[in-house]
């Protein structure tokens, strides 16, 4: 298949894929006409970009994967070097969690301070200065 029907059943763009091509993760073959081809496991490795991209995933985290379908198996997750990325991911989600659970809990505090010291009555009138 051509670049465009790539793109389309990829959900992607034309430019997308020659920015994959121009950092190796989606091979440059050509036909005689010069016209970029791609097959079936292209567009394997394209969803599988894509995918891992939607979850949060960096263009570079991406390559064990798709050297993985490369390399003939079956899924792109099915080899060491993407399980340690999964792994790496999971650690630096978590840590983001811990993160926003602490801030979290300071914008929940600065809520109860801010409730308490609010006077007796009619809702104050606040006026947003320019």
């Amino acid at each position: 298949m051509r670049i465009g029907e790539l793109a389309e059943r990829a959900g992607t763009t034309t430019r997308t894929l020659r920015y994959y091509e121009s950092r190796g993760l989606l091979p440059a073959r050509r036909a005689v006409n010069g016209y970029r081809t791609y097959d079936e496991g292209d567009l394997r490795m394209v969803r599988q970009i894509r995918t891992l991209q939607d979850f949060g995933f960096g263009l570079e985290e991406t390559r064990p994967f798709v050297e993985c379908l490369r390399a003939g198996h079956p899924a792109g997750d099915s080899c060491p070097a993407s399980l340690a990325v999964y792994r790496a991911k999971l650690a630096e989600l978590d840590t983001l969690i811990e993160q926003l659970r602490s801030v979290r809990a300071q914008v929940g505090e600065q809520l109860l301070r801010a409730e308490a010291q609010l006077p007796e009555g009619p809702d104050p009138q606040c006026e947003f200065g320019g």
